[in-house]
């Protein structure tokens, strides 16, 4: 079983960096909540009965293990984004354009309420509306009404 779930981890380890990415904002929580996330995984893999992809498993696992601990992040204090200070090399033909508008975008999905940063997350990774209902444990309808709404407070944040 143990080397079944390293398997199936390293396989989807991706996952868990990309929702740590949008639920933290520097290295120190991001690794925390990897951390977090793998244990979660790890504790709960035996009642994995394969319904689903493990992928699948992975995000809602993953996502709800998120959601736990950044409604409790909540109550702490807030402090800088080293990733905003940090020194990096530029080429004399670099354009950070895009990298820019990533950054932004992360930033404003952080603004995003639990539910529609999950939501984002699994429609930026391409996942149809059945697999975020499925995921996220609502209706497909639901999904898409959530997901325009989410796509409407981008919007106004990213272009006030």
């Amino acid at each position: 079983m143990k080397e079944q779930f390293l398997n199936d981890f390293e396989a989807n380890q991706n996952i868990a960096h990309k929702i740590c990415r949008i639920y933290t904002s520097n290295e120190s929580d991001h690794n925390d909540l990897f951390q977090e996330i793998t244990i979660q995984l790890w504790n709960n893999y035996s009642k994995f009965r394969g319904d689903a992809k493990f992928s699948t498993w992975m995000y809602r696992v993953a996502l709800n293990t998120a959601i736990s601990l950044y409604r409790k992040s909540t109550r702490t204090i807030k402090t800088q984004d080293i990733s905003d200070v940090a020194f990096k090399i530029r080429s004399e033909d670099y354009d950070d354009t895009q990298e820019q508008q990533l950054k932004s975008l992360y930033k404003a999905i952080r603004g995003l309420s639990d539910i529609d940063k999950a939501l984002v997350f699994l429609y930026l990774e391409d996942k149809s509306y059945k697999e975020i209902s499925e995921t996220l444990g609502i209706s497909e309808v639901n999904a898409r009404v959530k997901m325009n709404r989410a796509k409407d407070k981008l919007k106004k944040i990213l272009n006030p």
